[in-house]
Protein backbone atom coordinates (compact mmCIF):
# COMPACT_ATOMS: atom_id res chain seq x y z
CA UNK A 1 0.00 0.00 0.00
CA UNK A 2 3.16 2.52 0.81
CA UNK A 3 4.48 1.83 -2.49
CA UNK A 4 1.37 2.11 -4.32
CA UNK A 5 0.26 5.79 -2.71
CA UNK A 6 4.14 6.63 -3.15
CA UNK A 7 3.76 5.92 -7.00
CA UNK A 8 0.66 8.09 -7.05
CA UNK A 9 2.45 11.59 -5.45
CA UNK A 10 5.13 11.15 -8.38
CA UNK A 11 2.53 12.01 -11.20
CA UNK A 12 3.62 14.30 -13.70
CA UNK A 13 1.86 17.29 -13.87
CA UNK A 14 1.06 19.44 -16.81
CA UNK A 15 2.58 22.94 -16.65
CA UNK A 16 0.91 25.76 -18.76
CA UNK A 17 1.31 29.72 -19.45
CA UNK A 18 -0.76 32.00 -20.78
CA UNK A 19 1.58 32.28 -24.45
CA UNK A 20 1.34 28.05 -25.23
CA UNK A 21 4.65 27.23 -26.55
CA UNK A 22 3.37 25.98 -29.73
CA UNK A 23 2.59 29.70 -30.97
CA UNK A 24 3.87 30.72 -34.27
CA UNK A 25 5.18 33.93 -32.70
CA UNK A 26 7.00 32.49 -30.35
CA UNK A 27 8.75 29.68 -33.03
CA UNK A 28 9.25 32.44 -35.60
CA UNK A 29 10.12 35.63 -33.83
CA UNK A 30 10.57 38.75 -35.72
CA UNK A 31 13.44 40.34 -34.78
CA UNK A 32 15.84 43.75 -36.32
CA UNK A 33 19.35 43.08 -38.31
CA UNK A 34 21.72 44.49 -40.18
CA UNK A 35 20.64 43.46 -43.79
CA UNK A 36 21.75 44.44 -47.16
CA UNK A 37 19.07 46.96 -49.25
CA UNK A 38 19.76 47.31 -52.88
CA UNK A 39 17.83 48.58 -56.13
CA UNK A 40 18.43 47.63 -59.44
CA UNK A 41 18.13 50.51 -61.86
CA UNK A 42 17.05 50.37 -65.42
CA UNK A 43 17.32 53.43 -66.97
CA UNK A 44 16.23 54.03 -69.86
CA UNK A 45 19.66 53.52 -72.89
CA UNK A 46 17.35 56.73 -74.96
CA UNK A 47 17.69 58.91 -71.75
CA UNK A 48 21.38 60.52 -70.98
CA UNK A 49 20.41 60.47 -67.38
CA UNK A 50 17.63 59.29 -65.03
CA UNK A 51 14.71 59.15 -66.34
CA UNK A 52 11.51 59.66 -64.68
CA UNK A 53 10.66 55.84 -63.42
CA UNK A 54 14.40 55.63 -62.39
CA UNK A 55 14.38 59.14 -60.88
CA UNK A 56 11.48 58.20 -58.39
CA UNK A 57 13.23 55.03 -57.50
CA UNK A 58 16.28 56.84 -56.27
CA UNK A 59 14.08 59.09 -54.69
CA UNK A 60 12.39 56.00 -52.57
CA UNK A 61 15.80 54.82 -52.28
CA UNK A 62 17.09 57.92 -50.93
CA UNK A 63 14.25 57.82 -48.36
CA UNK A 64 14.90 54.27 -47.51
CA UNK A 65 18.12 54.96 -46.47
CA UNK A 66 17.05 58.25 -44.53
CA UNK A 67 15.09 56.05 -42.04
CA UNK A 68 17.15 52.94 -42.34
CA UNK A 69 20.85 53.16 -43.10
CA UNK A 70 23.71 54.42 -42.17
CA UNK A 71 27.40 54.30 -43.65
CA UNK A 72 28.51 54.50 -47.03
CA UNK A 73 26.08 53.36 -50.53
CA UNK A 74 27.35 51.14 -52.89
CA UNK A 75 26.75 51.52 -56.50
CA UNK A 76 27.73 48.30 -58.92
CA UNK A 77 27.89 49.47 -62.46
CA UNK A 78 28.49 47.12 -65.28
CA UNK A 79 32.19 46.40 -66.75
CA UNK A 80 30.58 47.42 -70.51
CA UNK A 81 29.23 50.59 -71.13
CA UNK A 82 31.44 52.54 -69.23
CA UNK A 83 30.84 56.12 -70.70
CA UNK A 84 27.11 55.29 -69.82
CA UNK A 85 27.53 54.32 -66.49
CA UNK A 86 29.72 57.36 -65.39
CA UNK A 87 26.77 59.63 -66.91
CA UNK A 88 24.16 57.53 -64.31
CA UNK A 89 26.23 57.71 -61.33
CA UNK A 90 26.63 61.24 -61.61
CA UNK A 91 22.86 61.39 -61.92
CA UNK A 92 22.34 59.34 -59.14
CA UNK A 93 24.98 61.25 -56.65
CA UNK A 94 23.52 64.55 -57.93
CA UNK A 95 19.34 63.22 -57.21
CA UNK A 96 20.92 61.91 -53.77
CA UNK A 97 22.20 65.36 -52.70
CA UNK A 98 18.62 66.71 -53.70
CA UNK A 99 17.54 64.58 -51.33
CA UNK A 100 19.19 65.40 -48.25
CA UNK A 101 22.04 62.07 -48.72
CA UNK A 102 25.53 63.13 -47.98
CA UNK A 103 27.07 59.33 -47.67
CA UNK A 104 29.54 58.65 -50.09
CA UNK A 105 29.45 56.76 -52.80
CA UNK A 106 31.65 53.67 -53.51
CA UNK A 107 31.28 52.74 -57.28
CA UNK A 108 32.75 49.61 -58.30
CA UNK A 109 31.86 46.99 -61.45
CA UNK A 110 31.22 43.73 -61.77
CA UNK A 111 31.42 41.57 -65.21
CA UNK A 112 28.59 40.79 -67.38
CA UNK A 113 28.18 37.16 -67.94
CA UNK A 114 25.52 37.41 -70.68
CA UNK A 115 25.47 40.72 -73.16
CA UNK A 116 22.28 39.84 -74.29
CA UNK A 117 20.38 40.21 -70.89
CA UNK A 118 19.69 43.77 -69.26
CA UNK A 119 22.80 44.43 -66.89
CA UNK A 120 21.22 46.66 -64.18
CA UNK A 121 23.00 49.63 -61.92
CA UNK A 122 22.58 48.29 -58.15
CA UNK A 123 23.18 50.57 -55.19
CA UNK A 124 22.80 48.91 -51.65
CA UNK A 125 23.64 50.15 -48.58
CA UNK A 126 23.64 48.23 -44.71
CA UNK A 127 20.71 49.15 -42.47
CA UNK A 128 18.45 48.09 -40.05
CA UNK A 129 15.37 45.50 -41.41
CA UNK A 130 13.30 43.42 -39.58
CA UNK A 131 12.89 39.78 -40.41
CA UNK A 132 12.17 35.96 -39.08
CA UNK A 133 14.89 34.72 -36.71
CA UNK A 134 15.05 31.23 -38.57
CA UNK A 135 14.07 30.21 -41.51
CA UNK A 136 11.07 29.24 -43.47
CA UNK A 137 10.58 26.13 -45.22
CA UNK A 138 12.11 23.59 -42.66
CA UNK A 139 10.35 20.42 -41.67
CA UNK A 140 11.85 18.94 -38.39
CA UNK A 141 9.03 16.43 -38.00
CA UNK A 142 7.46 14.15 -40.08
CA UNK A 143 3.54 15.33 -40.67
CA UNK A 144 2.16 12.13 -41.61
CA UNK A 145 3.96 10.14 -38.40
CA UNK A 146 2.08 7.49 -38.36
CA UNK A 147 4.90 5.27 -36.42
CA UNK A 148 4.89 7.68 -33.37
CA UNK A 149 2.52 9.36 -31.51
CA UNK A 150 3.52 12.70 -31.98
CA UNK A 151 1.15 13.17 -35.43
CA UNK A 152 -1.69 12.07 -32.68
CA UNK A 153 -1.45 15.57 -30.68
CA UNK A 154 -3.08 17.59 -32.84
CA UNK A 155 -0.14 20.45 -32.47
CA UNK A 156 0.56 23.07 -35.64
CA UNK A 157 3.22 22.17 -37.23
CA UNK A 158 6.44 23.79 -37.70
CA UNK A 159 6.50 25.63 -40.29
CA UNK A 160 2.78 27.01 -39.60
CA UNK A 161 3.01 31.06 -39.07
CA UNK A 162 6.72 31.48 -40.67
CA UNK A 163 5.64 33.01 -44.33
CA UNK A 164 2.74 34.93 -42.23
CA UNK A 165 5.97 36.65 -39.91
CA UNK A 166 7.90 36.79 -43.22
CA UNK A 167 5.46 38.96 -44.88
CA UNK A 168 4.44 41.31 -42.17
CA UNK A 169 8.02 42.06 -41.16
CA UNK A 170 8.68 42.96 -45.20
CA UNK A 171 5.79 45.40 -45.20
CA UNK A 172 6.57 46.90 -42.24
CA UNK A 173 7.77 50.62 -43.69
CA UNK A 174 9.68 51.48 -40.39
CA UNK A 175 10.93 48.68 -38.93
CA UNK A 176 11.62 50.36 -35.19
CA UNK A 177 8.20 50.34 -34.84
CA UNK A 178 8.15 46.27 -34.30
CA UNK A 179 9.97 47.27 -31.14
CA UNK A 180 8.56 50.50 -30.06
CA UNK A 181 6.29 52.76 -30.99
CA UNK A 182 7.03 56.46 -32.73
CA UNK A 183 6.64 59.27 -30.18
CA UNK A 184 3.52 61.48 -30.73
CA UNK A 185 3.03 63.99 -32.84
CA UNK A 186 2.35 67.55 -31.60
CA UNK A 187 -1.44 67.95 -30.79
CA UNK A 188 -3.42 69.96 -33.66
CA UNK A 189 -3.71 73.53 -32.44
CA UNK A 190 -6.90 74.27 -34.36
CA UNK A 191 -8.80 71.43 -33.09
CA UNK A 192 -7.76 72.73 -30.02
CA UNK A 193 -8.53 76.13 -29.97
CA UNK A 194 -11.97 75.23 -32.21
CA UNK A 195 -12.46 72.89 -28.93
CA UNK A 196 -11.66 75.71 -26.34
CA UNK A 197 -14.05 77.84 -28.02
CA UNK A 198 -16.77 75.68 -28.24
CA UNK A 199 -16.46 75.52 -24.19
CA UNK A 200 -16.40 79.16 -24.16
CA UNK A 201 -19.79 79.12 -25.37
CA UNK A 202 -21.20 76.34 -23.61
CA UNK A 203 -21.37 74.54 -26.71
CA UNK A 204 -20.55 70.69 -26.94
CA UNK A 205 -17.03 70.35 -28.55
CA UNK A 206 -16.60 66.85 -29.57
CA UNK A 207 -17.10 66.41 -33.47
CA UNK A 208 -20.15 65.95 -34.99
CA UNK A 209 -20.54 63.82 -37.75
CA UNK A 210 -22.95 63.43 -40.38
CA UNK A 211 -23.88 60.48 -42.12
CA UNK A 212 -26.51 60.16 -44.63
CA UNK A 213 -28.43 56.74 -44.89
CA UNK A 214 -29.00 55.50 -48.04
CA UNK A 215 -31.88 52.88 -49.29
CA UNK A 216 -30.93 49.43 -50.54
CA UNK A 217 -30.87 49.45 -54.61
CA UNK A 218 -34.09 48.34 -55.62
CA UNK A 219 -32.03 46.80 -58.93
CA UNK A 220 -33.81 42.86 -59.62
CA UNK A 221 -37.00 43.68 -57.97
CA UNK A 222 -40.58 43.05 -59.24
Amino acid sequence: MAAFLAGCGTVDRMQVSSIPMDDYRVRHPIVLAESPHSLDLFPSPGTPGLDYRAGAQVREFAEDYRLNGHGPITVLVPARGQAYARRVVAEIRRALEVFGIVAPLQVTTYPVANPSLASPIRLSFVGIQGKVANRCGEWPNDLASGSSVEGWENKPYWNLGCATQSALAAQVADPRDLVTPSADDPADTLMRSRSIGSLRKGADPVTDWKTKNTSISTVGNN
